[in-house]
This record gives C-alpha cells, sequence and structure tokens, in this order.
C-alpha cells in the first residue's frame, strides 16, 4: 500500500474492523476473562490490530491499538470497570501491550505498502516491455509501407526521373497498396485499443451470412488469390455486428492466404440454433501449444512473416466475443489449420440472446 494508495472504502473498512471488533471482542471474552487470562486476551487484541492494518492501512491500526489497550485496561484487569491497575505488572503488561500494538500495525503496514511498491514495479515493467515490443514492430511494420509510397510519390514528382505512362500506373498501384497496408495496421491498432478500453460500439441485428462475406472477399481484391466459397442455401440468419464481422472475415481469410499455397475455404453451417463459419486453409498450421498464443497481440510465431503486427487474430477474438460469440483454432483434415467462428443464429436471438438496436 503506497501511502495515500488505499481507498477511502478500505480505510473506511479498517476503521469499521477495528470499532466493531474491539466491541466484539468484549462482549466474547469478559465472560469467559476467568478462565482466559490477560495474555491469552492481549494476543486476541492484538490480531485485531494485524488485521485493521492489512485491511485499512496505519491509521485503522493505531485506532485498534488505542482502544484495545483501553479495554484491556478497563475490562480485563483488576479492578475491573476502572482505569485503575491494582497490581504493577498488570500496568507493565498493558503498555506493554500497547507499544508493541502500534510498532506490529506499523511494521504490518510497511510491508504491505512495500509489497504493493514491487507489484506496482512489475506492473510498470509489464507495461513497459510490451511498449517496447509495441515500438520494435510499429517502427518496423509501419515504416516499411510508409516508406514505399513516400517513395513512389518522391519519384514520381521529381523532375530527374522520366517514365512512361504503364511504368507510372504501375508506381501508383504500388502506393495504393502500401497506403492500403498502412490503413489497415492503423485500424487494427485503433480497433484494439477501443476493445481493450471498452469503447468499440457493437451493434448486432439479424442478416444473411453471405452478404457479409461477399464484403469481406471484396475487401481482399488486392491478394489477388482465389477464395473458395461453399454456403449452404437455407443457412439460418446470422445475429452480429455487420462491420464488425467483415472485419473479422477479412483478417482471417487474410492470414489463410498469407501461410497457404492453397486458396482458403470459408465455409458456414448451423448448430443448435447457432451459425459456426469456417476458414479452412491447408497451410503449414499451427501447434497446439502454440495456438493460443497468437491470439495475444504482437506476437508472431517464428517472427518469420515480412509484414503484419501480429494484431489480426487478437483483433478478431475481441470482435468476435464482443458480438456474443467464440472463435477457435482447429487442425485441418490432411494438414493445416481451420479457424473456427461460432455466433448466435436467429433462433437464439429470438429465445433470449440480446440484440442490440
Amino acid at each position: 500500500m503506497v501511502r495515500g494508495s488505499l481507498s477511502e472504502r478500505r480505510r473506511l473498512a479498517g476503521y469499521a474492523l477495528a470499532v466493531i471488533g474491539a466491541a466484539a471482542l468484549v462482549a466474547v471474552l469478559v465472560p469467559v476473562r476467568e478462565h482466559l487470562g490477560l495474555a491469552s486476551d492481549a494476543l486476541l487484541f492484538m490480531l485485531l490490530v494485524v488485521g485493521s492494518a492489512l485491511v485499512g492501512g496505519l491509521g485503522p491500526a493505531l485506532l485498534a491499538s488505542a482502544l484495545s489497550a483501553g479495554l484491556l485496561n478497563f475490562f480485563f484487569t483488576e479492578p475491573f470497570h476502572t482505569f485503575r491497575v491494582q497490581q504493577d505488572t498488570d500496568v507493565v503488561a498493558v503498555l506493554v501491550f500497547a507499544a508493541i500494538s502500534v510498532m506490529v500495525g506499523w511494521v504490518v503496514d510497511l510491508a504491505a505498502r512495500r509489497a504493493s511498491a514491487v507489484r506496482q514495479a512489475a506492473e510498470l515493467e509489464a507495461g513497459n516491455k510490451l511498449r517496447t515490443a509495441l515500438l520494435v514492430a510499429v517502427g518496423h511494420d509501419l515504416r516499411t509501407p510508409l516508406a514505399t509510397a513516400k517513395a513512389v510519390v518522391s519519384g514520381l514528382r521529381s523532375p530527374d526521373v522520366v517514365i512512361d505512362r504503364a511504368d507510372r500506373d504501375e508506381l501508383l498501384a504500388t502506393a495504393d497498396e502500401a497506403l492500403d497496408t498502412l490503413a489497415a495496421l492503423v485500424d487494427n491498432l485503433l480497433d484494439l485499443s477501443r476493445l481493450q478500453a471498452g469503447a468499440m460500439p457493437v451493434r448486432t441485428r439479424p442478416f444473411p451470412l453471405e452478404d457479409v462475406v461477399a464484403s469481406a472477399l471484396e475487401d481482399i481484391v488486392v491478394r489477388r488469390r482465389r477464395v473458395l466459397v461453399d454456403l449452404p442455401d437455407h443457412l439460418p440468419e446470422v445475429v452480429a455486428d455487420p462491420g464488425l464481422l467483415e472485419r473479422v472475415l477479412v483478417n482471417v481469410v487474410a492470414n489463410a492466404q498469407r501461410f497457404a499455397v492453397d486458396p482458403p475455404v470459408v465455409r458456414a453451417g448451423g448448430k443448435q440454433d447457432r451459425v459456426v463459419v469456417q476458414v479452412v486453409d491447408h497451410g503449414p498450421g499451427i501447434a497446439a501449444a502454440d495456438r493460443e498464443r497468437v491470439f495475444v497481440p504482437f506476437q508472431r510465431l517464428g517472427d518469420t512473416t515480412p509484414t503484419g503486427l501480429g494484431l489480426g487474430l487478437a483483433l478478431s477474438r475481441g470482435l468476435v466475443e464482443a458480438m456474443g460469440g467464440t472463435i477457435e483454432l482447429t487442425d485441418t483434415v490432411g494438414g493445416g489449420l481451420t479457424v473456427v467462428i461460432d455466433l448466435p443464429g436467429v433462433a437464439a436471438a429470438r429465445a433470449g440472446e440480446p440484440v442490440s438496436p
């Protein structure tokens, strides 16, 4: 507990424990004080001091210490119900208890504050590592398309460079593709930050899955590779946010294209009032032990891919879960990876699942 770091509720709880705990101990111990003795009573009050320090810090511990010393004197040393002490040994016992309880409360509070400082330092170090990973990733993956676009524009503007129309069109296409890559990376970063902050708007509604699949495939035309689509004729409508689901499919299909030689296959089917979408590829696949790690931002297995911040699957999981679904990875029969996206269907929504306006 760094000084001032305890919430007002924690401090109030500590003071309440000190007062109520002291009163409760008196009510319990007075009827049996002839059997326990002053030493046992003092140990129980010492436990109250330690508990007050752990809950509310030093202030409640000092209050518990003062109350405990006074109550020990008033109720547990002869003559009872007065603050006079008949035996010198009881005077020493009460004074020693008061001193020890203050020291114990201070030590417990200090140890707790040091433990809190260690935790905060560990959290800061973890945050610094994450920021370092982000800077390293951004430094390479965002700079590359930006440098490409900058080089193209500078070349086209240079009066010393003479190019024909075909070369000019090719350079503009290269710059356009680089800027699309840059925009996609920035969009993923912004969306991931909004998801983590709980600020991502999600508006789910029923709609035909084939509409979003078609829109998603149009967004990946720059890949110039086929995608096979296998959707049944009577597929139930899916309940999701069309824009977010399109982002998910773009990320997952693009990831499959990046690692697989053959065209990936997009399949779907109904399953117990759910709509299950599968993106199947026959690429190298991912080992079972690494499948959860690919959903962590800025993780790229082996760091062998030339582009990408490792955000695609992390963002996809966040978006799918925000829409009330799940996403998992399984083996493809014959080798490869299958991404399984499970979302609510129309029947599930009618049965009571919430649908955003």
